[in-house]
């Protein structure tokens, strides 16, 4: 895989799926075997855990057919048909409280995920020399899934955080691994979902932050394309997604705006402070609108 140019999540991910499979008794020399497995793993529960999803099957086939490539051999492998499904929304109130509930290195860490919509891979790997904290501007240059590199403006409050981590190696959060991250966040997020008696709140993961960021993207800009190249998607069709679940969202507006024109410096910083955006300029005029 290293030499066909994989990811190193994508190794990690299907040869720890390969071990998986090797535990519950599937013979590698004999794939009728690893058909039984994914069957029974897609069918109850395995080891005290939830069935397989239709996903991590389709993982597990295609991890076990590039092993069988490895050694010239093929199979007839199961049919498994992925549906994208509709991902969990929380509201900003409810990361905001996650964020807060956390510790300095794990609210940093979601803080810049929340920002950036960023994969919690490609933040965890971030250097200390992608960061201008004085202009307030981070470059992602190695991003996940063939994605393309991006530059973020942060929030002062955001550079405040990371500015407060410790500087002992290259790495902005040190040579923490994603299983330990993951392992005190869902320690904190269960704690905070009792606490606050919010149950919504234990479905927050990692990358809820970038499906919140997406969705609540394309409804202040209504632009899918600036959406695509915010979260580095290499195909359109990846993003349309959350124009589906932003217009469920935010029915409950109205597509109606209340249009004004305004001319002079004063004109275009009163209606900024009072909440409309600016749209365009035409013969002089600056345009705003803002939502009724």
């Amino acid at each position: 895989m290293k030499k066909n140019g994989y990811a190193e999540t994508t190794i990690r991910v299907w040869t720890s799926t390969l071990k998986i499979l090797k535990e519950l008794g599937a013979d590698f020399s004999d794939p009728e075997t690893v058909k039984e497995v994914l069957t029974k793993a897609t069918c109850q529960k395995i080891n005290k855990g939830k069935p397989w999803s239709q996903s991590r099957k389709h993982i597990a086939i295609a991890s076990y057919t590039l092993y069988l490539r490895m050694h010239g051999k093929k199979w007839n492998p199961p049919r498994c048909k992925v549906t994208r499904k509709i991902p969990f929304i929380p509201t900003e109130q409810e990361l905001d409280s996650l964020i807060a509930g956390c510790g300095k290195k794990t609210a940093t860490f979601l803080q810049l995920l929340k920002e950036t919509g960023m994969r919690s891979g490609e933040a965890n790997s971030l250097s200390w020399t992608e960061l201008d904290l004085q202009k307030r501007i981070l470059v992602l240059n190695n991003p996940e899934k063939n994605g393309n590199p991006r530059v973020f403006n942060l929030s002062l409050k955001l550079v405040q955080m990371l500015s407060a981590l410790p500087k002992k190696n290259d790495k902005i959060f040190g040579n923490v691994t994603r299983s330990s991250l993951k392992s005190g966040f869902y320690k904190s997020r269960k704690r905070l979902s009792s606490k606050l008696q919010n149950p919504r709140i234990k479905q927050i993961s990692f990358h809820t932050f970038r499906h919140w960021k997406a969705t609540t993207l394309y409804h202040e800009t209504k632009d899918p394309l600036y959406v695509k190249e915010f979260l580095g998607h290499k195909k359109l069709d990846t993003t349309l997604l959350y124009i589906q679940i932003e217009k469920t969202l935010y029915k409950e507006q109205s597509d109606e705006f209340t249009v004004k024109v305004a001319k002079t410096r004063e004109e275009i910083t009163g209606l900024l402070e009072a909440g409309f955006e600016y749209v365009c300029e035409k013969d002089g005029l600056a345009f705003f609108r803002n939502r009724k």
